[in-house]
């Protein structure tokens, strides 16, 4: 399943960005970074699921998150896109068509620091599908 986490703004070279590239790497090309300008419409996607990264949405367990992700791979999906939003997050429409809204706990975080987060997640969440012991091991 090739994963992507399409995100407003550049992160630039920056301590988050050594993380994003980190754990990308981690997942050995099956984890892909897009970065769009704050005003630029979104990219069409075509297929597959799309999680939006929401203040609103579900705090997931790193196990919740590997479920459903391990349950949309056994069921056939191949592209899974995490929206990450500018400052204002996302609009009506683009939360409405979201597969998952999902949130990093009440709080309000950084958007370069998310993109470090969700990064880190989606390592964890394959390495739990892959029985590794990375999730527990530290």
């Amino acid at each position: 399943m090739r994963l992507a986490i399409v995100a407003r703004g550049r992160i630039g070279a920056s301590p988050e960005a050594e993380l994003v590239d980190r754990y990308a790497k981690r997942l050995r090309g099956e984890l892909s970074v897009t970065e769009i300008g704050d005003s630029a419409p979104w990219p069409r996607f075509e297929a597959g699921r799309t999680v939006v990264l929401d203040e609103t949405g579900k705090d997931l367990s790193s196990e919740a998150l590997a479920a459903i992700l391990g349950g949309w791979r056994d069921g056939g999906t191949r592209d899974v896109r995490f929206l990450i939003g500018a400052a204002d997050g996302h609009d009506i429409a683009t939360r409405a068509g979201a597969d998952l809204l999902l949130g990093f706990g009440r709080a309000t975080w950084p958007h370069m620091l998310v993109r470090a987060m969700l990064a880190e997640q989606l390592y964890r969440a394959m390495t739990i599908l892959q029985g590794h012991p990375y999730h527990r091991a530290g």
